[in-house]
Formats: structure tokens, C-alpha cells, sequence
């Protein structure tokens, strides 16, 4: 759960530095929700890259619509859901469009709503890599709308059961520090359920290849720069932590790109660009849970076997599932969630799990490594009731929407592509 210190006292694990002035929070918060918004326009060039030309210009908007969806969403009721009260499923409606939302930080504490903008930056991004998993097929005013629903009814109970107090919080020993089950096991599940409802793409257009791998090696390193922010900032302190934060965040994306190369080198014979960067980012999703609870020699085996487990996922799934995931949103985001999320409840350790007792640091839960289990079952139970809440609520809001106008597209719009059928507007003139 986030919390904000309000006694200008604040105590760490030994090792960790001594906060800077608040002055510093503010700002480092402040440069932490730009580089998350960054990874918007990275998510588009990462996606748009890996899909057909005729798909470049859609892949843009959706992210675009995503982020206009979001950040209205956040301010009129989402921020008040997850983060008004800590009530046993919701918050409540105190924070309707960001009333009474303190605007001048006290001591000790960042501005609150800087911390609501720093939180709606994750909702943008996370509302944006939902898209790749359906990509090609599924109408631009359908996805528009389930987006809006979907906001309110999935990815708010989601913030407010692992950081807003709610029951995840409240039932079991959890620890989530930057997103693992509200971001990624949230959106690949989310994925999942779209492409459960809509089906595959046509053949032709699945079997495509990615039309720009510079613009998706653009978009991946955006994501990668942009993840400094996402893991760096959860913190909302520019201190010892953050910097062991960031440096487990770059170990761990390091070693699963590493671990992919060697995988695909193995079973193809040869390594390329789409795999490394995928590697790369399968690392940064494993340790994106426990990047503040782990040490470094567990953030480096996190992120290989994450990797490992993301390359035989998307192998499986292409190979021998009907899913059509079509960017791999589920194997990647999906499964590096679900590792990542466990990890916790193996490799985490005590002093960097506690909290502020008055003005004591007070040890917090740790790993099954450590002779500790209840951490290891709060973070299982966590994983499975997130998989199921967002796969029903995500599957019943796209059925519902699909009662009131179409929700894909059809196929000979499809292979002509949603760039000229649904924008008029081509990324490219040949």
C-alpha cells in the first residue's frame, strides 16, 4: 500500500540513504510521471512497428484515445474510487474531479495530486498495452468504449485492492511495489478476454511480418527509459531506495534480455532485433512487483527465469493455442506479471518489506527463502483473483458493448487495414 509520511521522519533499511529534502521528492516525482508518459508514444512505435503498415496509424490512435480516456477517467471518479477511502472493495466519491485534493505538499509528504497524476500516468499506460493483445480487429468506437467501462469497473478496483487499502490489502499479506498484478497481470488478462470474445485475425494478415523494426526498437527502448519512472517513482521518495530500485530495474531487464537471446539462438539458430528488445522488456515486467523487496542477486534470477518463462509462453501459445495474442501481450505482460508476482513471495526480504511504525522502521513480511510463508500466499492469492476478475469483468463488458454496435471489424476491412478503413489516414504513402 502507498502511504505518505507526515512527520518529516522518515527511517529505512540500513544500507538505504537518507532522504533528501522534500523538495527533491517533489521534483523527482514530477520527472518520474513524464518518463512513465513517455512510455505511451513507446508503447504505439513498439506495437505499430511490429504490425503491418497498414496498421501504424491505427495502433496510434488507439493509444491516443486511450490516454484522452484515461486521464478523464482518473479526474472525474477514478482517483476517488481507488484512492478515497480504504474501503473493503472501493473508495469512495470524496475526489469527484480532484475535489478537496490537497495541492501544497507539507512536510514530509509530496503533493497529493501529484501523486494522483503520477498514478494516472499507470492507468494510461496500462489501458495502452490492452490494445496490442486485440490489435487489428477490434473496431475503433468499440475499443473507445470498452475502454471508458473498463476503466471504471477493472483497472480502479484493481488500484484500490492492492494500493488504495482495499481488501488485497486488507486479507493478505501482499506486497506490490510498482504494478506486477494492477498493470501487467491486469492488462495481459485483460488481452486475453478480448481475444476470447473477437477470435483471430485472417491468416494473411497473422502471418505478416512486423513492418518496422527500427520503430519498434524506438518504442521498446522508450518503454525501457520510461520504466525508470514506472519502478523508480512507486517509491514517491528520492532516496536509497530509489536508487537500488533503478539499478535492479536495469539488472534485471539486462538479464532477461540475455536469457531470450540465448533461448532463441538455441532453439533457431539465429538471434534478432524483435527478440532482444522482447527479452529486454520480459525482464522489466518479472521484476516490476518486487523491484523495492528483493536484493540484487534475486532481481538478476528474476528477470532470467521471467524471460525464460515469457519465450516457452509465447512459443505455447502460438504454436498450440487458438489465441490469437496477437503482440503477445498475455505472454509477455501476462506471464512475466504472474513470476514476478510470486517472486515476491520467494526472493523478498525483510528489511526491505516494512514500514514506518510512528518514527520506527519496522521489518516487514519475507520470502519462503527466509522461513516465511504467508507473504508466498498472499502473493498466489492475489495473482489467481486477479486473473479472474479481470478476465470476467473484461469478457462481460466487451459482450455487453457488443449488444449496442459491432465490435470487429470485417475481414476484408481487416486485410485492407483500419489505417484507411476506420482514419483515412495512411503512415505511409506506398
Amino acid at each position: 500500500m502507498i502511504v505518505f509520511f507526515a512527520d518529516g521522519v522518515s527511517a529505512e533499511p540500513e544500507g538505504y540513504l537518507t532522504p533528501v529534502a522534500n523538495s527533491g521528492d517533489i521534483a523527482w516525482i514530477l520527472v518520474a510521471s513524464v518518463l512513465v508518459f513517455a512510455m505511451v508514444p513507446g508503447v504505439a512505435f513498439f506495437y505499430g512497428g511490429m504490425l503491418r503498415k497498414q496498421s501504424m496509424t491505427a495502433t496510434m490512435v488507439q493509444c491516443l484515445i486511450a490516454t484522452g480516456i484515461m486521464t478523464l477517467s482518473w479526474v472525474i471518479c477514478g482517483y476517488s474510487l481507488a484512492f478515497g477511502s480504504d474501503g473493503f472493495i472501493i473508495g469512495n466519491l470524496d475526489h469527484l474531479f480532484m475535489s478537496g485534493v490537497i495541492e501544497d505538499a507539507t512536510a514530509g509528504e509530496i503533493n497529493e495530486l501529484e501523486f494522483a497524476m503520477f498514478q494516472m500516468m499507470f492507468a494510461m499506460v496500462t489501458a495502452c498495452v490492452v490494445i496490442g493483445a486485440c490489435a487489428e480487429r477490434v473496431r475503433f468506437t468499440a475499443l473507445a468504449w470498452f475502454l471508458v467501462f473498463w476503466g471504471v469497473f477493472v483497472y480502479t478496483p484493481m488500484a484500490h485492492w492492492v494500493w488504495g487499502g482495499g481488501f488485497f490489502d486488507q486479507l493478505f499479506t501482499v506486497r506490490d511495489f510498482a504494478g506486477g498484478t494492477v498493470v501487467h497481470i491486469c492488462a495481459g488478462t485483460t488481452g486475453l478476454a478480448l481475444i476470447a470474445f473477437v477470435g483471430a485475425r485472417n491468416k494473411s494478415v497473422r502471418k505478416a511480418r512486423a513492418h518496422s523494426i527500427p520503430l519498434a526498437f524506438l518504442g521498446a527502448m522508450l518503454l525501457w527509459v520510461g520504466w525508470f519512472g514506472f519502478n523508480g517513482g512507486s517509491g514517491l521518495l528520492a532516496n536509497g531506495q530509489t536508487i537500488h530500485v533503478c539499478f535492479v530495474t536495469m539488472l534485471a531487464s539486462a538479464a532477461g534480455l540475455i536469457a531470450w537471446t540465448v533461448c532463441q539462438y538455441v532453439t533457431t539458430g539465429k538471434v534478432g532485433a524483435l527478440g532482444l528488445i522482447t527479452g529486454g522488456i520480459a525482464g522489466l515486467v518479472a521484476i516490476t512487483p518486487g523491484c523495492a523487496y528483493v536484493s540484487v542477486a534475486a532481481a538478476s534470477f528474476i528477470g532470467n527465469v521471467g524471460s525464460l518463462l515469457c519465450f516457452f509462453a509465447v512459443r505455447f501459445i502460438h504454436s498450440r493455442c487458438r489465441f490469437d495474442d496477437a503482440l503477445d501481450v498475455f505472454g509477455v505482460h501476462g506471464v512475466g506479471g504472474i513470476w514476478g508476482a510470486i517472486a515476491v513471495g520467494i526472493f523478498a526480504e525483510a528489511q526491505y518489506t516494512g514500514s514506518m511504525d510512528g518514527l520506527i522502521y519496522v521489518d516487514g513480511p519475507a520470502g519462503i527463502i527466509f522461513g516465511e510463508f504467508d507473504l508466498l500466499i498472499g502473493q498466489i492469492a492475489s495473482v489467481a483473483l486477479t486473473l479472474v476478475f479481470c478476465f470476467v469483468v473484461s469478457y462481460a463488458i466487451i459482450w455487453v458493448i457488443s449488444k449496442f454496435m459491432p465490435v470487429r471489424v470485417s475481414e476484408m476491412e481487416e486485410i485492407i487495414g483500419q489505417d484507411i478503413v476506420e482514419h483515412g489516414e495512411p503512415s505511409y504513402n506506398q
